[in-house]
């Protein structure tokens, strides 16, 4: 087995005249007589390579074997396609490469759905075949936005002289929001570990004891019913700060936001954000949380209802 040396997905017209070796899993595959044509796929993207016959039939006798999610290794020359052969929706589409040496790593039976952005498929069979799932090119960008987006959160609080401390997850009960999800213990039966709701004690004992500027990208679990925004464990950005005011930390949060859309999306957004005081919000929407999207904002009707008959 040879060492790759370039995902498929980050090759560019650069590399043309280059040997390289990739590895990844067969997307589709095109027998056209004598030549046969093969997307492979990574978590990166797709390469089309080229098997022909008339250059070496024993490696193009091996491509006939291939089919769809086999994981083979690939190794050749980066070649400009033909003018007429140029794939606009693959970011490699200009380019492909004839392939001089190839390997099976492992074969694959027929996968119960296509591994294909475009194709609908039943939730239920998704979450059976869920590591089938992830190889989808959608899915595979989530998992690069969530890693950007811890990574840049991280780094803007690195700056900020935050301490990234690692709390337990196997803790007392504390009296919070919603059930605790408890832990059997071994070595005292009889008695439970409570599995974090947040790490609120922690965040307050750090504070006694200095560690002024703390934050965690933190697992919580409740034991509540489902809503819109929560479900039994999710992942939140826990802050806590000595010596700051509301002003301050809100200026911080709003930086933090700033700086992940921007590295995540390329997006600017506009700081500081709107605010509201507490009563403001409770006057104008009801709510602590208000959707200011839509201008539903509550009338007070007093002063015109003391005039009138209706009860």
């Amino acid at each position: 087995m040879k060492k790759r040396t370039e995902y498929c997905g980050l090759i560019t017209e650069a590399y043309i005249g280059q040997e390289i070796t990739i590895k990844g899993w067969i997307n589709r595959r095109r027998d056209l007589g004598g030549l046969i044509f093969i997307h492979l796929r990574d978590r990166e993207g797709i390469m089309q390579i080229v098997f022909n016959q008339e250059k070496n039939a024993e490696l193009f006798e091996l491509a006939e074997s291939m089919r769809h999610e086999y994981i083979i290794e690939a190794t050749g020359t980066v070649v400009l396609r033909e003018e007429d052969q140029v794939n606009p929706n693959i970011g490699t589409g200009t380019i492909e490469l004839e392939v001089t040496e190839a390997a099976i790593l492992a074969k694959a039976k027929t996968p119960p759905f296509t591994i294909d952005d475009d194709q609908p498929v039943a939730d239920e069979l998704r979450m059976k075949y869920r590591y089938m799932d992830l190889r989808k090119g959608r899915m595979m960008k989530n998992l690069k936005l969530r890693h950007q987006t811890t990574k840049a959160i991280r780094n803007y609080l690195d700056n900020e002289a935050f301490l990234d401390v690692e709390t337990p997850y196997l803790t007392k009960s504390t009296p919070e929001g919603a059930r605790d999800y408890v832990v059997p213990s071994r070595v005292y039966p009889g008695t439970f570990y409570a599995l974090p709701q947040s790490p609120q004690l922690f965040k307050q004992l750090l504070m006694g004891a200095g560690v002024d500027r703390y934050y965690q990208v933190v697992r919580c679990f409740r034991d509540e019913d489902l809503r819109g925004d929560r479900q039994p464990e999710f992942t939140q950005v826990d802050l806590e700060t000595s010596f700051m005011s509301a002003e301050e930390i809100q200026t911080l949060t709003e930086g933090m936001m700033q700086k992940v859309v921007k590295e995540t999306l390329g997006q600017d957004i506009q700081v500081p954000f709107p605010r509201m005081s507490y009563d403001e919000a409770m006057g104008r929407f009801g709510s602590d949380k208000p959707d200011t999207r839509f201008g539903l904002e509550l009338i007070d009707l007093q002063e015109f209802a003391q005039n009138t008959s209706f009860k």
